[in-house]
């Protein structure tokens, strides 16, 4: 049975995450002591007695959830997994796990990420909305019958789907899926509309932040986002980066990946315990028995 190690994305963190793990691990207090002089502001101060207003900040959130995971991961003396993912920002440290980036890298890659995307959801205005209830193509099929730019964001696991875009569309789409029999189909509270083509004006700032980081070939495969399979090439890897910004989190096709090519064991490494949830419901979709673990 073959081990992988999953990392989860924004919306994880909370007020006083790794504080713990701060205070009881000279290693960590190293790593999260480099990361603020790093970041050049005191992001493990907001980690540890912000408000969730405050960790809510896309340029706070997305490298809070990274440094949690990541020195998680260094700090813990786990054995090396069989294959790594990470769940869209959980991409970045699932690559700092397996080799591919380093950790300073990987900081300042997630730290270019989050404000070219906060700054593009400043400007161009959207949303996201949950949908559950519904299968993956009759979300798709709403989508593209509801009018303006809407499009499936998040497949996390069967029935549970999250579409993402202009906030008038994302409204039809959610009447159109409401009417079809979804169970649910409710307006997220987030800042812009992720993992759509409305974040297109943040990838070039990102690309360039790739392109000027080094990548090494990962120790173990590495399930992407975008492609839903196996990359340990260091270009194809790069590539899925970017492409992730604009194209929808296939992690439902990355766990059922993952399960064929013979993983039994997945442990989520950061705050929460949202992949935990969402592998429970595919593997009683498969009705196969997976060990499902995390480390907070």
């Amino acid at each position: 049975m073959k081990t992988a190690y999953i990392f989860p994305g924004q919306g994880s963190q909370f007020s006083g995450m790794a504080k713990g793990l701060y205070e009881s691990s000279a290693e960590a207090r190293k790593m999260m002591d480099k990361a603020d002089a790093i970041l050049g502001f005191s992001l493990t101060d907001i980690m540890f007695n912000g408000t969730d207003e405050d960790l809510r900040a896309t340029r706070v959130t997305q490298p809070a959830i990274f440094l949690h995971s990541v020195t998680l991961a260094a700090c813990s003396a786990l054995p090396a997994p069989d294959m790594v993912a990470g769940h869209s920002l959980g991409e970045f440290s699932a690559l700092v796990a397996s080799g591919a980036i380093s950790f300073e890298d990987g900081l300042k890659l997630v730290q270019a990420r989050a404000l070219a995307m906060q700054e593009c959801c400043e400007k161009v205005p959207g949303t996201m909305a949950a949908v559950i209830g519904m299968s993956d193509e009759e979300v798709v099929k709403a989508c593209a019958a509801a009018g303006g730019m809407v499009v499936a964001a998040n497949f996390n696991s069967p029935g549970q789907v999250v579409i993402s875009g202009e906030s008038e569309a994302v409204q039809a789409a959610c009447t159109l899926l409401k009417e079809a029999g979804a169970k649910r189909a409710l307006p997220l509270g987030v800042s812009g509309a992720f993992h759509s083509p409305l974040m297109e004006p943040a990838r070039t700032k990102l690309a360039i932040a790739i392109e000027d980081t080094p990548f090494k070939a990962p120790s173990c495969p590495v399930y992407q986002n975008v492609s839903a399979s196996a990359e340990t090439d260091p270009g194809r890897i790069k590539e899925n980066l970017l492409a992730q910004l604009t194209s929808p989190v296939r992690w439902t096709q990355s766990m059922l990946a993952m399960i064929e090519d013979g993983a039994g064991k997945f442990t989520e490494i950061g705050p929460g315990t949202v992949l935990q949830g969402l592998a429970k419901r595919i593997a009683k979709t498969l009705e196969k028995e997976l060990e499902i673990s995390g480390i907070e």
